[in-house]
C-alpha cells in the first residue's frame, strides 16, 4: 500500500503612545531588521516568557488532575480534536521513538507536529512542525495567544496551572494552527494524570517500563505500570515494547477493560536480525505488515534497534497496515536512514572521541553500558557524570562502572542538580579512590576527561582509542552539546 507519500510579522500596537509620521516615499527606504537581529529580538523575548512561565508550578511538582489542562483546551476549542494522535509512555526511549514516528509519518506525506519533554537546549524543541523546532517567534507568539485563557483557568479556583500544563496547551494550539495531519505526543511524566492524557490517541506507543521518578510514581512497578496504561483509550491500538511479565500483564489488562486492540513486541512484531555497522545498525525487522529488511539505522544500542521497531508498529497500526498491507519499504528505509536523536550517544568530537548521553536512571545507564560494552573497542573510557538530586545516582554509576576506566562527577547548573560532594562521595564508594575525580563544573569537567584518556604511563601504550562519555542527565547532556557549539534540534 503506497501510504500518504515562517515568517510571522510582528504585530502592531496601537493606542495613545502611538505617534504616525510620514511614509517613505519609496518601500526600498524602510528598514528591515537584519535576521540576526531578528532572532536576538526574539531569543530575549523567549527569555521573558520562560521567566513567566518559571514562575508556575515546575514540572516536577505534579497534582493528579486532568482538570486544568481540560479547562484550557475547552476554551481553546479543543485544539487536540482536529487532527490524530500518537501518543508515546514508557520509561526510557520515548523521545527516540517519537522522533522516529516523525520520521516515519513525514517521510509517507503527512504534516506532522511532535511534542516531547524535557528538552536538552532551547525550550522551543519541545514543539517540533515539520521535523523541527519552531522557531522562537512563534514559540512566544503561541504563549501570548493563549495567555489569556491561561488567565482564566487560573482564577477559576484551586492552584493554577503548572508549567508543563501550559505548554501542552501551547502545543495542541501550535498543532492545530499549522494545521498538522498528524500529532506526536511524548507523555511527560506517567500517563494517565499527565497533561498530555487529555488528548485521546488512536495509537498508544509504550516503550520498555520500569523505575523511575519515584517520587511521583512509587517504586512499585505494577502501579508504575498502570499508571502508564492509562493512555490507552477505547478503541485505540495499543502497540507494546518487551516488557517485564509484571508490567505486560498490567498493560493487557487496561487493553482488555477499554476494548483496545493490541500489537506486542516478540509477538506481533520484532526484530528479526541486527547488525553493527559504521554509525549504526542494519535490521530486518518483522512489522505487523510485513518483513522490512536492509533498515539502517544511524543510531547506535539494542535499544534503540527496539524504539525503532516499536515506532514502525505504531505507523503500521496508524495507517491500518497488517497481514498483507505493508508501508512502503523505501519509504521506511529513507525514513530511518535520516533519524537524528540528539544527546543519545551522540558524537561531538573524533580525537578522541567524546560521546554524549542522556541516560538519567538506572534502566537507561544499563541500555547505555551494554551498548558501549557491544559497540565501542575504546582502550580508555573516562565517564564525566552530572545527576540530578532526585535521581538514583547510585543506580547510574553502578551500571557505569564496568565500562568506565575512571569517572569525572561535576554538576550541571540546574538547582535540582545533585551536590557535588554527595556524588563524589556515591563515586567513591562504587569507583575507589584511585578512578574518581570531581570537578565544580562540567567544562572543567570535559577538559580532565580529556586530559584522561589522553595521557599514558606506558610509552608503548597507543594514545588512539580513548573516549569520554558525558551523561547522568537530560540536562547534563544538553549543557555539553551546547559546550561543543551543537545547535537545538
Amino acid at each position: 500500500m503506497t501510504t500518504v507519500d515562517e515568517e510571522y510579522p510582528a504585530e502592531l500596537s496601537s493606542g495613545d503612545n502611538f505617534v504616525a509620521g510620514p511614509l517613505p516615499d519609496d518601500p526600498e527606504d524602510v528598514e528591515t531588521p537584519e535576521p540576526e537581529q531578528t532572532e536576538r529580538d526574539a531569543r530575549q523575548e523567549l527569555l521573558k516568557v520562560e521567566a513567566e512561565l518559571n514562575t508556575r508550578w515546575p514540572e516536577t511538582k505534579i497534582e493528579p488532575s486532568l482538570s486544568r489542562i481540560a479547562a484550557l483546551v475547552n476554551v481553546l476549542g479543543e485544539p487536540q480534536t482536529t487532527y490524530p494522535v500518537l501518543q508515546v509512555a514508557g520509561t526510557n526511549g520515548k523521545g527516540s521513538t517519537a522522533r522516529m514516528i516523525d520520521a516515519l509519518l513525514t517521510r509517507m506525506g503527512l504534516r506532522v507536529g511532535r511534542y516531547t519533554s524535557p528538552h536538552l537546549q532551547l525550550v522551543t524543541e519541545r514543539i517540533a512542525l515539520d521535523g523541527a523546532p519552531i522557531p522562537a517567534s512563534k514559540y512566544v507568539d503561541i504563549y501570548h495567544d493563549i495567555a489569556p485563557y491561561v488567565a482564566m483557568v487560573d482564577g477559576a479556583g484551586g492552584p493554577p496551572m503548572s508549567k508543563f500544563e501550559v505548554l501542552t496547551g501551547m502545543a495542541f494550539a501550535a498543532f492545530a494552527d499549522a494545521p498538522v495531519e498528524a500529532a506526536v505526543i511524548e507523555v511527560g511524566l506517567g500517563g494517565t494524570w499527565d497533561a498530555t492524557n487529555v488528548a485521546d490517541a488512536q495509537v498508544a506507543a509504550i516503550t520498555p517500563i520500569g523505575v523511575d521518578h519515584v517520587e511521583y510514581l512509587g517504586s512499585d512497578l505494577a502501579g508504575i505500570a498502570k499508571e502508564k496504561a492509562g493512555i490507552i483509550k477505547p478503541g485505540s491500538v495499543a502497540v507494546i515494547a518487551e516488557q517485564d511479565p509484571v508490567v505486560q500483564k498490567v498493560l493487557l489488562e487496561r487493553a482488555v477493560e477499554v476494548d483496545a486492540t493490541v500489537a506486542r513486541a516478540g509477538s506481533e512484531f520484532a526484530v528479526l536480525r541486527r547488525e553493527i555497522a559504521v554509525g549504526g545498525q542494519l535490521l530486518t525487522l518483522q512489522g505487523l505488515g510485513g518483513v522490512y529488511d536492509e533498515i539502517f539505522l544511524p543510531l547506535h544500542g539494542a535499544h534503540q534497534a527496539g524504539n525503532a521497531l516499536l515506532a514502525l508498529a505504531a505507523v503500521e497500526a496508524f495507517f491500518g497496515a497488517g497481514k498483507d498491507r505493508q508501508l512502503v519499504i523505501e519509504a521506511v528505509r529513507e525514513a530511518f536512514a535520516e533519524v537524528e536523536t540528539p544527546g543519545r550517544l551522540e558524537r561531538v568530537r573524533a580525537a578522541p572521541a567524546v560521546l554524549i548521553d542522556a541516560a538519567h536512571n538506572p534502566h537507561g545507564a544499563q541500555a547505555l553500558a551494554a551498548t558501549i560494552t557491544e559497540e565501542f573497542a575504546f582502550r580508555r573510557l573516562a565517564a564525566v557524570v552530572g545527576v540530578m538530586a532526585d535521581k538514583d545516582a547510585r543506580g547510574i554509576l553502578e551500571a557505569l562502572e564496568p565500562v568506565a576506566s575512571e569517572i569525572v562527577v561535576t554538576r550541571n547548573n540546574s538547582p535540582r542538580a545533585m551536590p557535588l560532594d554527595e556524588l563524589n562521595d556515591l563515586a567513591l564508594s562504587i569507583f575507589g579512590e584511585d578512578r574518581v575525580v570531581a570537578e565544580p563544573s562540567l567544562d572543567a569537567a570535559i577538559e580532565t576527561a580529556v586530559a584522561l584518556v589522553e595521557e599514558s604511563d606506558d610509552p608503548e601504550e597507543p594514545l588512539a582509542g580513548g573516549g569520554v562519555l558525558v551523561t547522568g542527565s537530560v540536562v547534563t547532556a544538553g549543557e555539553a552539546r551546547t559546550l561543543f557549539g551543537k545547535e537545538p534540534a
